[in-house]
């Protein structure tokens, strides 16, 4: 999972694109980046491993210089660590294209194949992002267009299609040209369009997530349909285009369980309120399955089950505490590299207020289980504070199988759940009871936000995956995902 943004406006960007990263920083820790144009066609680039704070100071900000650009927050899901992998990620033919891309494609393999022996185009790392620059410069090339239209961009966009397969999310600025942005058929990873007034013309903005929008001065748009590509020259003239055959909306619902900002709209659905709507879906099951629970207090495991929880405890008619205070400058848990890192992080992220614990039957709620190793660490704690009973709620459904299209989980046997009951996983993780959100109420709460969208990207949760994939993918996936293999490329 990463975060995206392109400005487009009268004046210097770098300093929104800065803003609006850090808004974006919750989507990617490992590395940030940006590249700008000014008017005599000049790029200006600054990318490094680290937090946007840490990679741009006063003296980068400086030469950063241009009124259209794009930025990047990186997670890294394909591909190794290091700067090289930082984005985003540049090619000097045709024109001179810089590419920043959130997703993961599944017949990357195969590709980078092609564009060697067939198109004699070298790639200097394994990431799936510089597979899909070269595919992209490789079609807007053929075009032979020394000024290239928008349709051209348009058709190197169409054909970049049907050759990629998987998700996602794309910003490519073409030098002297203008900035690009393109979402996959199913349009499985986010990205909005913003746009102001400027004193002569119209200003836009497309990113991963709209919360950042108000800050920056922009409305929102819209959000870029699936298969649909916008261009924006460097006048500041808007195109669009739908480029996909068969586009069909089909997005991440997990985007809605975990990644996604509360304040954020994705595909005109509120988080903040699927995220409430999860917690009352939550408490139905409750009073379903134990009509006469003792629980005594709800307490959320903060950040991304806050919302979920407190509705929770308003419909069971529970006291809802903040039993945790959450160390703000540790990242989050669930993105950090391996395993290890992940255990050394729990206590250092939470400390645990004793006196909403002692002596209570606590309902813990938690946005998702994946490894168990933090839900485990928690429930310790809890029981360490004097909680005569933990219990443990799931606002998502049990994760039992891999993520294809950009969220890095773990290998299937390191999933909790790949092979247990839920009575088996409560045991494991040392809880005395354990619900999980079921797959029907969590498809419902998100889909009622926008009813239109007739189905969601659920494959963590059933194994069933949208998109073709490249020989052997799921298997070499399996491999190069497992902590100790990570442990070894990251020594590497």
């Amino acid at each position: 999972m990463c975060g995206i943004v392109g400005i487009s406006a009268e004046s210097n960007v770098a300093a929104e694109i800065y803003d609006s990263l850090l808004m974006l920083q919750h989507r990617g820790q490992d590395a940030a980046g940006m590249v700008v144009c000014d008017s005599e066609g000049k790029l200006n680039s600054r990318k490094s491993m680290g937090y946007v704070r840490d990679v741009f100071q006063q003296n980068h900000m400086n030469k950063l210089v241009g009124n259209y650009g794009i930025g990047h927050v990186r997670y890294p899901t394909a591909g190794g660590a290091g700067k090289e992998f930082a984005q985003p990620m540049y090619v000097n033919s045709p024109y001179g294209i810089s590419l920043a891309h959130n997703g993961n494609l599944t017949n990357s393999k195969e590709l980078a194949r092609q564009l060697f022996h067939a198109e004699m185009r070298h790639l200097n790392t394994d990431s799936d992002s510089e597979v899909l620059l070269n595919i992209f410069a490789h079609e807007l090339g053929k075009q032979r267009e020394i000024y290239p239209s928008a349709e051209h961009i348009f058709k190197a966009i169409t054909k970049t299609h049907r050759r990629c397969d998987g998700a996602y999310a794309v910003l490519a600025l073409i030098t002297g040209h203008g900035i690009l942005g393109f979402r996959d058929n199913n349009a499985i990873r986010p990205l909005s369009i913003g746009i102001r007034k400027g004193q002569t013309r119209d200003e836009y903005i497309i990113a991963s997530e709209d919360a950042l929008f108000t800050s920056q001065g922009f409305e929102k748009l819209r959000d870029v349909e699936p298969g649909e590509a916008v261009f924006i020259d460097k006048k500041g003239i808007f195109f669009s285009q739908q480029c996909a055959e068969k586009p069909q909306k089909k997005p991440c619902i997990f985007e809605y369980v975990y990644f996604s900002r509360p304040d954020s709209k994705i595909d005109e659905i509120s988080v903040y309120k699927a995220r409430m709507r999860m917690g009352s879906k939550l408490a139905k099951s409750i009073k379903n399955i134990k009509p006469n629970h003792d629980i005594d207090v709800v307490i959320p495991i903060p950040d991304s089950s806050t919302t979920a929880a407190l509705q929770l405890s308003v419909d069971l008619d529970v006291p809802y505490r903040e039993g945790f205070v959450k160390n703000r400058y540790i990242g989050r848990t669930f993105i950090m590299p391996y395993q290890e890192e992940r255990k050394k992080s729990v206590r250092r992220k939470l400390n645990i207020l004793d006196l909403e614990f002692r002596g209570k039957n606590v309902l813990l709620v938690d946005d998702s289980i994946v490894r168990g190793t933090t839900s485990k660490k928690i429930i310790e704690m809890a029981k360490e504070s004097g909680a005569k009973k933990v219990y443990f709620a799931s606002a998502a459904p049990a994760i039992k199988y891999q993520n294809l299209y950009g969220i890095d989980m773990p290998a299937t046997k390191e999933l909790v759940a790949s092979n247990r009951t839920h009575e088996e996983v409560a045991k494991e993780i040392g809880a005395d009871w354990l619900i999980y959100q079921t797959l029907e109420d969590l498809i419902d709460t998100v889909q009622y936000g926008n009813p239109d969208i007739k189905e969601f990207e659920t494959s963590i949760f059933t194994g069933d995956y949208i998109t073709p994939l490249g020989e052997n993918y799921l298997q070499d996936l399996e491999d190069s995902r497992q902590d100790d293999v990570k442990a070894q490329r990251e020594n590497a």
